[in-house]
C-alpha cells in the first residue's frame, strides 16, 4: 500500500496518547508515530544543526578528515544547507553553508602542511584509520632498516608488530596482532636470509591470507647474512591516503552551492556569494583533480576509478567500490551544470553510463546491483600469480549486494546526473525508485517500528540503525514514488531520531526538501 505525503493518522494518534504533528503520516503497519520533532518542518533542521554543532561530537567542520569525520559527517550537513536552501529559498542556509565550507577548507592538506602517502601537500583531505594499510619498520640493534611489515585489515592503527627470539641466533617469530578485532598471525621461526627455506617475505607471502592480512617488504639494498630484527614490540602505523570517494562527498555540496549561485542572477548579484561561488568552484576543481591519475576510462564510453597498485589500501590495485567512485561523480555532474565544461559532463556520462551496465532490473522492475563492479577484479577474484595488489595479493571473488547507505550516494549521482539533463531517462530513475519501495522497506521490526532492510535486493538485516536510519538519503527519487519518502520519514517517527550524527541534518534535510516539493 502507497501512502500520499498528505494521508494522515491522527485521529488513531490522538487515541493513543501519542504526540503528533500536523501532517505526521504513519507508514502501513507500523507502530503509531512516537516522533519527539515534526521532520519535516525547518524548525527542526534549525534544532538539528544547533544541537549537532553545540555539541562538539565527530564531524564538525574544523574537524579533521583523518578518520573521516568530514567525508563521513560533515558532508552530509553541507549537503543538508543546499537541500534546506531548495525547499525554503532562505539565504539563511547558504551563509551557514558558507560558514562551514570555509572551516573545511581550511582544514585540506595543503593548508595544514600535511602529506599523503607519496609525501604530497595536496588540496584535498587525507585518511588514515580506520581505513588504510599499517606499516612497520623492523630495524635490527643497530638501527638499520630490515623489512617492512604490513597488515591490511582495518584498523590498522590497532595493531602491532612484536618481534621475539627465534630457535636460532640468525631466527625470529614475528606476531601481528590487531587488539580491536582480537585477530592474530603468528610467524614462527623466520630468516632474513634471502637463500633461506624461511626468508621472511617468502613465508609471508605464502601464507597469505593469514587472519591479520599481513604482507612484507625488503629494505635491504643487498640482503645477506644472518641479520635479525631487534626484540620487542612495535605499533602499526596507518598510511594517510587521499580517497575519491572522501573527495566526491566533501566537494558535491561545494559544486552545488557554486551552481546554485552561478545560475541564478539573483544570487550572482549579491558580491558575497558570486565570490564564493568561484572561490568553491575552484577548490571543488582542485580537489577532484588529484585523482585523475586514479580514472580508467574505455573505447565504448564508459569511465571509472581504480586504486593504483601500491596505495596502501587493502585491494590496491582493482577497480574501486562502485559508491566509491560514484560519489565524485556527484561532484562532475554539479561541476558540469555549473561551469558547461565538457570535461566534466563526459565523465559523468561515462560514470553513469558505466553504472547503467551494473544495474539488473529485477522481477518488480527495480535495479538491483553490487558493491564492487561486476566487471572489476575483486568482484571476480584474483590470484597471487595474478601480480594485481601489493598489499593484497590475492582477493575475492566479492560479490556481496549493495547496501542501503552506500546505495543512497549511487542513487544520489543518478539523480544528480538526470537533474544536469546529462544522462539516464525517467524509466530508470523510476527503477531506483522501486529498488527503494520493492526491496528496502521491510516489514515492521518487533517493536512495530518502520525499518528497512539491509541490502538494495531486500536482503540482510533489518535492525542495523547504521543502515534504516539512512533511508531519507534515497529522497532524490522520491518523485517516482512516494513509498521513499513515507516510509523513511515512519523510521524517524518511530525512532524519534535526535541530532546526534551529521547524516541525520542530511536526511532531515531531505525529509523537508521532498515535503516542500509537494506542498
Amino acid at each position: 500500500m502507497r501512502l500520499s505525503r498528505r494521508q494522515f493518522t491522527l485521529g488513531a494518534l490522538a487515541l493513543s496518547g501519542t504526540a503528533v504533528f500536523p501532517g505526521t503520516a504513519v507508514f502501513p503497519g507500523t507502530a503509531r508515530a512516537a516522533a519527539a520533532h515534526d521532520y519535516t518542518a525547518r524548525e527542526t533542521f534549525d534544532l538539528f544543526d544547533r544541537t549537532f554543532h553545540e555539541s562538539g561530537s565527530a564531524g564538525q567542520p574544523s574537524d579533521t578528515n583523518e578518520h573521516g569525520g568530514l567525508a563521513w559527517g560533515q558532508s552530509y550537513v553541507l549537503a543538508g544547507f543546499v537541500r534546506m536552501y531548495e525547499a525554503y529559498q532562505d539565504t539563511h542556509y547558504l551563509d551557514r553553508l558558507i560558514h562551514n565550507i570555509d572551516l573545511v577548507l581550511a582544514g585540506r592538506d595543503s593548508v595544514r602542511g600535511v602529506t599523503d602517502h607519496r609525501g604530497r601537500s595536496l588540496p584535498g583531505w587525507r585518511a588514515m584509520a580506520p581505513y588504510t594499510v599499517g606499516l612497520v619498520t623492523l630495524k635490527d640493534a643497530g638501527g638499520q632498516a630490515l623489512i617492512e611489515i604490513r597488515t591490511a585489515l582495518t584498523y590498522a592503527d590497532n595493531a602491532v608488530a612484536t618481534v621475539r627470539a627465534g630457535s636460532s641466533a640468525d631466527r625470529f617469530t614475528l606476531e601481528v596482532r590487531n587488539n580491536r578485532t582480537n585477530l592474530v598471525a603468528t610467524f614462527t621461526d623466520l630468516s632474513l636470509d634471502p637463500a633461506a627455506p624461511d626468508y621472511a617475505a617468502r613465508r609471508i607471502l605464502d601464507a597469505y591470507p593469514t587472519p591479520t592480512l599481513v604482507t612484507a617488504r625488503e629494505l635491504r639494498a643487498a640482503p645477506a647474512g644472518n641479520a635479525v630484527p631487534a626484540l620487542g614490540a612495535t605499533p602499526f602505523v596507518s598510511q594517510p591516503v587521499i580517497f575519491t570517494v572522501h573527495t566526491g562527498m566533501i566537494t558535491y555540496p561545494m559544486a552545488s552551492f557554486a551552481k546554485l549561485v552561478l545560475r541564478s542572477p539573483r544570487l550572482r548579484a549579491v558580491p558575497k556569494y558570486r565570490h564564493k561561488a568561484l572561490q568553491y568552484l575552484k577548490a571543488a576543481r582542485d580537489a577532484a583533480a588529484i585523482h585523475d591519475d586514479e580514472w580508467r576510462q574505455t573505447e565504448d564510453g564508459r569511465g571509472y576509478f581504480v586504486w593504483n597498485k601500491g596505495t596502501p589500501l587493502a585491494y590496491d590495485g582493482t577497480e574501486q567500490p562502485t559508491n566509491q567512485g560514484l560519489a565524485l561523480g556527484q561532484t562532475y555532474a554539479e561541476l558540469a551544470a555549473a561551469t558547461g565544461d565538457p570535461f566534466y559532463a563526459d565523465r559523468a556520462r561515462r560514470m553513469a553510463r558505466t553504472f547503467l551496465r551494473e544495474v539488473k532490473a529485477d522481477a518488480d522492475d527495480a535495479y538491483v546491483w553490487s558493491y564492487w563492479p561486476a566487471f572489476g577484479r575483486t568482484y571476480n577474484g584474483f590470484a597471487k600469480a595474478d601480480g594485481v595488489s601489493e598489499f593484497t595479493p590475492s582477493g575475492g571473488p566479492a560479490r556481496q549486494i549493495e547496501d542501503l547507505s552506500h546505495g543512497a550516494i549511487d542513487v544520489e549521482f543518478a539523480a544528480a546526473v538526470f537533474r544536469n539533463r546529462l544522462f539516464y531517462k525517467g524509466a530508470d530513475m523510476a527503477r531506483f525508485a522501486r529498488t527503494y519501495g520493492k526491496n528496502l522497506v521491510a516489514p515492521p521490526g518487533a517493536d512495530g517500528i518502520a525499518t528497512a532492510y539491509q541490502r538494495v535486493d531486500g536482503t540482510g538485516s533489518t535492525t542495523s540503525a547504521g543502515q534504516y536510519l539512512q533511508a531519507p538519503r534515497w529522497m532524490a527519487v522520491a518523485q517516482w514514488d512516494e513509498t521513499v519518502f513515507t516510509h523513511s520519514r515512519a523510521i524517524y517517527d518511530g525512532r524519534a531520531v535526535q541530532p546526534q550524527l551529521g547524516s541525520y541534518l542530511g536526511c532531515v534535510a531531505y525529509l523537508n526538501w521532498h515535503a516542500r516539493r509537494g506542498s
